[in-house]
């Protein structure tokens, strides 16, 4: 289970004012809304929206509050507008039933063609949004998602969950998830490239997309809903 995103302590790397009264914003190009007081976000209502964060940073949460994404799900849930919600924790808990008694990492490799061939069906065939639990520190993956989007004529969004590594680590503990050390440093050293590329205006970071949201807890926390408008 996993804990609520304002469990842990709030980052915030800079001092930022807050807007003067929690709003809805329609993401456009780069919107950088950490330490800020949102009410909303909204999304075209076919978007592919990804939600990246190293693991830890609250994605599965944030996914649980916006759309009722049950981590303990065995397949993708239905969200609101119609949305599919895509988390490879879902097809985890599918095939444990088969491969449980096996080590993990033996079967990671099942759960992650799973989860990718999930999320190229959901991008062709679904009516609605499609929303995406990623870590987003992997170039491939990035790419990947970003040509399926574009082949299906999809808007793709990133939501950029930013955490400190201290925090992420606690967030796993917390849940019971917990990674190999040496494969969470690469995933914080991606998280800090993405976040170097974004800030000196790579234009491609995290992956071509109609907007790239960053947020931290104390942005997620106060917000009420994503949303989905023509």
């Amino acid at each position: 289970m996993n804990p609520p995103l304002d469990a842990l302590p709030l980052h915030s790397p800079e001092p930022r004012l807050p807007l003067a009264a929690a709003c809805a914003v329609k993401p456009v190009g780069v919107q950088d809304l950490r330490g800020r007081t949102i009410d909303e976000l909204r999304y075209p209502p076919t978007a592919a929206l990804i939600f990246a964060g190293v693991p830890g940073a609250g994605k599965s949460t944030a996914l649980r509050k916006f759309f009722g994404a049950d981590a303990t799900a065995e397949a993708p849930p239905a969200g609101p507008s119609g949305s599919i919600v895509l988390d490879s924790q879902h097809a985890r808990n599918h095939w444990r039933h088969r491969l449980g008694r096996l080590p993990y990492p033996l079967w990671r490799p099942v759960v992650h063609v799973v989860h990718y061939a999930s999320i190229r069906a959901a991008l062709r065939d679904a009516e609605g949004p499609v929303v995406i639990h990623d870590c987003g520190t992997f170039g491939w993956s990035r790419r990947m998602i970003a040509r399926w989007a574009s082949a299906y004529g999809r808007d793709l969004h990133v939501v950029m969950l930013d955490v400190p590594a201290t925090v992420a680590r606690a967030g796993q503990y917390a849940r019971g998830r917990r990674i190999n050390g040496m494969f969470f440093t690469l995933h914080c050293r991606g998280w800090d490239r993405l976040i170097r590329d974004i800030d000196t205006g790579d234009s491609a970071a995290p992956a071509p997309s109609s907007s790239v949201v960053i947020v931290d807890r104390s942005t997620v926390n106060r917000m009420t809903r994503v949303s989905f408008h023509g």
